[in-house]
């Protein structure tokens, strides 16, 4: 599922990405109200995980929410609901409402927005709910969440010119490109890397810490991740974990961490060790023990100073010492 915003009210996510916690909260909130109608049981609620994007096809800032949530409700006794139909215009109307409503409480817009968004023809916002996928379908669900999770900008798709500085980025389809400036580029670029402690990727109702907690203290595990207690079986489900590993990590580093670096042949685990005091004695064997030394605290970095603020502090001065000036593109 795909929820959408207007360009109109996208640039008061760029300079308050708090907002960013409160987009993704209210299209979870639209979410639990409207599978919370006659059509579910009881306190269920649905599983989501939410998903904040803030590019497109090109890196401009275009904040927007991809979610998975399952294809019905869970009871308290975790009993599964499946929900008949998502209506995408009904969704939309009330993520529109709901979004408003939050940006007005908060201060990013005023009512004069609001009455112009609603006299247009098309709002631009947007509810696109994709195909189901089956619960069984590993390698679709996993497409999707590397997909929702995926990098800002395509390397491939990214040309830089050396001679005049600049950045030629070609859309997905290619027949699309656009130039940007180095700096500009860098702009686009640090525009979308998350501050300290910010969460891109939320939990909402049956997927939640707290469900997950909940259902542990009253002793309902879920099916497909059991519990461990001891010594676990050596069942299907921790061999293909064993498999999962190893594949995950030739995905990412492009190395099969099995195959051996000298013969070419396939590797096996004979055994894990944990204890601190034998990986230390074996380590420094092979001349391989360098505990890096502890760096340095950093002092605070200069303040950003605009071109025109320094001229103007050091205008009435007869003598001008030398100040550092630090480049603001003009995205921001």
């Amino acid at each position: 599922m795909l929820c959408d915003i207007p360009k109109l009210i996208r640039r008061c996510f760029l300079f308050d990405r708090k907002l960013l916690a409160d987009l993704c909260r209210t299209a979870w909130e639209t979410l639990k109200e409207y599978t919370s109608t006659p059509l579910s049981a009881g306190n269920s609620m649905p599983g989501c995980a939410c998903s904040i994007q803030t590019f497109g096809d090109f890196p401009g800032f275009n904040p927007h929410c991809h979610i998975i949530i399952s294809d019905g409700t869970f009871d308290e006794q975790g009993t599964f609901h499946i929900t008949p139909y998502y209506d995408a215009h009904a969704l939309e109307q009330l993520f529109r409402h709901k979004l408003l409503k939050m940006l007005l409480e908060k201060g990013a817009i005023n009512q004069w927005h609001i009455d112009l968004l609603m006299s247009w023809q098309h709002s631009g916002f947007n509810v696109h709910i994709c195909e189901p996928i089956a619960a069984d379908d590993r390698n679709a669900l996993e497409s999707l969440a590397h997909y929702i999770i995926r990098c800002q900008f395509s390397q491939e798709r990214m040309t830089y010119l050396e001679e005049s500085g600049t950045v030629i980025y070609r859309s997905k389809d290619g027949h699309t490109t656009k130039s940007f400036s180095a700096l500009d580029w860098l702009a686009l670029i640090i525009s979308h890397i998350p501050r300290h402690g910010e969460q891109m990727v939320r939990y909402y109702g049956y997927y939640s810490n707290a469900a997950r907690g909940k259902r542990k203290k009253l002793g309902l595990v879920d099916a497909e991740i059991p519990e461990i207690a001891g010594q676990e079986p050596d069942s299907a489900y921790r061999k293909k974990c064993r498999a999962n590993w190893a594949r995950l990590i030739q995905k990412i580093y492009e190395i099969d961490p099995l195959t051996c670096p000298k013969c070419g042949g396939i590797m096996r685990i004979l055994a894990f060790i944990e204890e601190s005091a034998v990986i230390r004695k074996i380590l420094d064997h092979l001349g391989l023990w360098d505990v890096p030394k502890r760096q340095p605290i950093r002092g605070r970095e200069p303040p950003v100073i605009a071109v025109e603020e320094a001229l103007l502090m050091y205008a009435d001065s007869q003598v001008i010492e030398y100040q550092e000036v630090y480049y603001i593109p003009e995205y921001l």
